[in-house]
């Protein structure tokens, strides 16, 4: 995952995840509609994951649905990474007891 792109990606997608459900679909899209949903993470600080082929498996699932069980442990390890590198934590989150 990195926040810093030199060029934008063919295909955009945008989960949103809420700690309790399964991630979903909020934006997808190829060319220009891309173009513009990368702009908008860029300018929230949305953490980006440079993936083609997830991105285009994640393209083919309808905007709103949650992703696929399949899906669940690629998609697990993107978000880990996205609370890492924003500084965040899930909701609910507890750090281990040394």
């Amino acid at each position: 995952m990195n926040e810093t792109y030199d060029q934008t990606p063919e295909v955009a997608v945008a989960l949103l995840y809420d700690g309790d459900n399964a991630p979903r679909i909020t934006a997808k899209g190829e060319g220009k509609i891309a173009e513009q949903i990368f702009k908008i993470a860029k300018e929230h600080g949305v953490p980006l994951e440079n993936d083609p082929q997830l991105a285009a498996i994640l393209s083919q699932i309808p905007l709103g649905d949650e992703i696929p069980e399949t899906l669940y442990r690629a998609i697990a390890e993107v978000i880990a990474f996205a609370y890492l590198v924003s500084g965040k934590r899930p909701p609910g989150f507890r750090e281990k007891k040394s």
